[in-house]
């Protein structure tokens, strides 16, 4: 015959157990809370946004989204967390916004376990992108934050190479019969992005070699920058936040510029932050020129120089 102490359930015969059971919750989602708030503030550096702009855009106060990058979010994300776990389905299952295809759930368990190749031909079959070797090689894009010379050094590549040049917001505009300010003014982030992973696939079908001088925030996408990355021969322009100031402030200076970089003292803070949370970005490029004080001449020929070898070995590889 069981004893009372056998026959009680394990939490009332150890309350130690279920105030440990209680604790590890408590820091699981305190660790949850926390990666949630890095991941909103790595976001919004990404896409170059301060936290008045992300008020202003969502609706909630500076305050709530400096708790909530702080991991100090509403609890009621805890709440939902608790219930996808007690049901055994994902989180973003139940805040999707959109229905997703029934064999979603099974193409996304087969994803996760896909290795390196099985990962690049899935991308490459739903993107309708060429097979490897059938895609144009005379195709070169220029990124990086604004102040590093794409569009300086874009026409100067695309003279040398006697290629066509492309800016792409000049492309957007041209396309929606307004200003890159407006288009954000009037529609906000959401719309700019989508016209320009528009513009950038009709680029990308566009016969004929071209130089690309792409946006600074084009990396903010995933789809867009995958696309950019699988079309054209990708370069990296560096330099140091100060650079990037420096030169921002003489193109406005001129009226080059469509927007004046900050006199504020918090300027050269903002712009280190959005570089180290798009520098992993960035470095996904086929190549890097670090243009840190270094003459346009200068650079120019080593970008000249850099894709002239980038072709001679594509035409030897062939």
């Amino acid at each position: 015959m069981p004893s009372k102490t056998g026959s009680r359930p394990d939490a009332e015969a150890s309350p130690n157990a279920a105030e440990s059971d209680g604790a590890e919750t408590g820091d699981a989602e305190a660790d949850f809370l926390t990666v949630l708030g890095q991941r909103v503030r790595t976001m919004r550096s990404v896409r170059a946004m301060s936290r008045k702009v992300l008020s202003q855009t969502s609706g909630l106060s500076e305050r709530y989204i400096a708790q909530l990058e702080g991991g100090q979010g509403n609890v009621s994300i805890i709440l939902l967390r608790r219930v996808a776990l007690a049901m055994g389905v994902r989180l973003e299952d139940l805040i999707a916004t959109v229905e997703s295809p029934p064999d979603w759930p099974v193409v996304r368990d087969l994803l996760e376990k896909a290795g390196a190749e099985q990962i690049a031909e899935a991308k490459r079959i739903l993107s309708g992108a060429a097979a490897p070797g059938e895609g144009p090689t005379q195709r070169v894009a220029l990124i990086g934050l604004r102040g590093a010379g794409k569009s300086t050094l874009g026409r100067i590549l695309a003279e040398r190479m006697g290629w066509t040049f492309v800016e792409l917001n000049r492309e957007i505009e041209r396309e929606n019969g307004l200003s890159v300010a407006e288009i954000f003014a009037i529609y906000g982030q959401e719309t700019y992005r989508r016209l320009e992973q528009g513009a950038l696939r009709r680029l990308a079908e566009r016969p004929g070699p071209m130089v690309l001088a792409t946006g600074g925030g084009i990396v903010a996408e995933p789809v867009t920058f995958d696309l950019l990355l699988s079309s054209f021969f990708t370069v990296w322009l560096k330099a140091r936040p100060e650079e990037h100031i420096h030169r921002v402030r003489e193109q406005a200076a001129k009226g080059l510029a469509q927007a004046r970089m900050p006199d504020s003292d918090n300027a050269l803070r903002e712009i280190r932050a959005v570089l180290m949370s798009r520098e992993p970005l960035y470095a996904r490029a086929r190549a890097v020129i670090d243009t840190a004080d270094h003459t346009v001449a200068e650079t120019a020929a080593e970008l000249t120089g850099l894709v002239e070898g980038y072709l001679g070995a594509a035409r030897r590889g062939a």
